[in-house]
């Protein structure tokens, strides 16, 4: 027998509280009894304003879900955990984790979702502007909670997005700072005297991103054709647990209060002391005697754009086929300690290099070249597309190059030299300006010259 259609009919009526009420069924709760809605207020024209909404969201299909609806904090943990991990690459999901913990469920996690206000929203921007959050770094957060309202606004559990009601703070896009050429020269004179020559060759020349420098592996190098097949890149993954009860597994190091005003203990925090843990705390995996899926991995680029394959400079294949001779040296040497991973740039033992070593080898040879301090990405990615401009490539080439799916984002990429700028401009100005008089020669008169002038005047006479 199918479940009685109850009655759809609203009343008002005045409460002996004072206030006057208002009750609308919505249609039918999923246990079979009917969802029947409040509405309150101080007189009848309003609760009778409140009624007619709810009847149009229910006759338009856009009625919020019945039951209680969840807090900012169980709504991100249910869409981390079952939503945006079946979607999201394994770096973008801890970053979202990350700024969740330490950003989002301390500035509105204990509201209501369906009470959160856009001024909320507002005034966590600007707490954490005031402690010292990069503009760019507010704009992560409020993407990151805009699309977990969304996909809750979808699901009809909220009425309205109200992250789309805010503006997030303006950002000023970081200026690039890529090596001249001669820094360039000095950079890799630097490191031909290190055995990880040929990796900051190929940042610094062709352009590869960190992850995708450590993580070629020689099957996906063509040396016959000279072609990089990039398709995997290095990572270093979080660890999850592999246990049942992720939070029992943790319990020992789970910290529910909060550390007092004058803590020693995490003086060398940027951020100041962690949050404490939540009641439902599933962290800690890096202890879980079952953990998986955390460390150094190999994982695919975030596009298949990406993965085209690139070019290798033919002055470079030498160099790769003396890397890979002296590689296959230190595998005979190593004998069954190797670790053997396919990759082009591996420790002594076969591993993969360490991300962090490659890091802070990488400001060594900055040192060690007489450079000042830069970002990774301004030494690879961003000289590679600087020079390549220098010498006249087009964008679209160095677009396909450096391997991005918009011309916008190569030019973000590509910074001018000021010789090219001086060059220039000294073209558009002999295009316009007419070139300065030749100089006249001067000659100091003599009694010699002054005779023949006078012998002169008088014959013109």
């Amino acid at each position: 027998m199918s479940p009685r259609k109850p009655n759809m009919e609203s009343s008002i009526y005045l409460g002996s509280d004072g206030w006057w009420h208002g009750r609308v069924t919505m249609g039918v709760k999923p246990d079979g009894g009917p969802d029947r809605r409040h509405r309150r207020a101080r007189t009848k024209t309003e609760v009778a304003r409140k009624v007619r909404e709810l009847e149009k969201q229910r006759d338009e299909g856009r009625a919020t879900k019945a039951g209680r609806k969840p807090t900012v904090a169980q709504w991100m943990d249910t869409y981390l955990t079952t939503i945006a991990s079946l979607k999201l690459k394994p770096r973008s999901l801890d970053d979202y984790w990350s700024k969740t913990r330490n950003d989002i469920i301390p500035g509105v996690g204990k509201h209501r979702l369906d009470k959160l206000a856009p001024e909320h929203l507002e005034a966590m921007y600007a707490v954490m502007l005031d402690e010292g959050h990069a503009p760019s770094h507010v704009v992560k957060v409020h993407r990151i909670l805009s699309r977990a309202l969304k996909i809750a606004h979808r699901r009809r559990i909220i009425n309205e997005n109200v992250a789309t009601l805010v503006d997030p703070p303006s950002v000023d896009e970081t200026e690039a700072n890529p090596f001249s050429r001669e820094e360039s020269k000095a950079f890799l004179a630097a490191a031909a005297k290190r055995p990880t020559f040929m990796r900051w060759a190929i940042g610094v020349g062709m352009g590869f991103r960190q992850g995708e420098a450590l993580g070629l592996r020689w099957p996906y190098v063509d040396l016959e054709q000279g072609l990089f097949h990039p398709a995997w890149q290095l990572q270093r993954l979080t660890w999850k647990h592999g246990c049942k009860d992720a939070h029992g597994c943790g319990a020992r190091l789970h910290r529910f209060e909060a550390c007092p005003p004058d803590c020693s203990a995490h003086n060398g925090y940027k951020r100041g002391c962690p949050q404490p843990c939540p009641k439902t705390c599933r962290r800690h995996a890096s202890t879980c005697p079952d953990r998986k899926g955390g460390g150094l991995a190999f994982t695919r680029p975030k596009t298949k754009k990406s993965q085209n394959p690139v070019p290798i400079p033919p002055p470079f294949l030498p160099y790769l086929l003396e890397h890979k001779a002296k590689q296959d040296e230190q595998r005979r040497a190593a004998g069954e300690l190797w670790e053997e991973c396919g990759a082009v740039f591996t420790r002594p033992d076969g591993r993969p290099l360490d991300p962090r070593a490659d890091w802070a080898e990488f400001k060594e040879l900055l040192d060690e070249a007489g450079i000042s301090d830069r970002r990774q990405h301004d030494g690879s990615r961003h000289t590679a597309g600087t020079i390549l401009n220098e010498l006249g490539v087009d964008m679209p080439t160095i677009m396909e190059i450096l391997r991005h799916t918009q011309i916008s984002q190569t030019r973000r990429y590509v910074k001018g030299r000021s010789e090219l700028s001086r060059e220039a401009m000294r073209r558009m100005g002999e295009t316009f300006m007419p070139g300065p008089d030749p100089t006249s020669e001067t000659r100091t008169e003599t009694e010699r010259t002054r005779a023949a002038r006078a012998r002169r005047r008088r014959k013109i006479r």
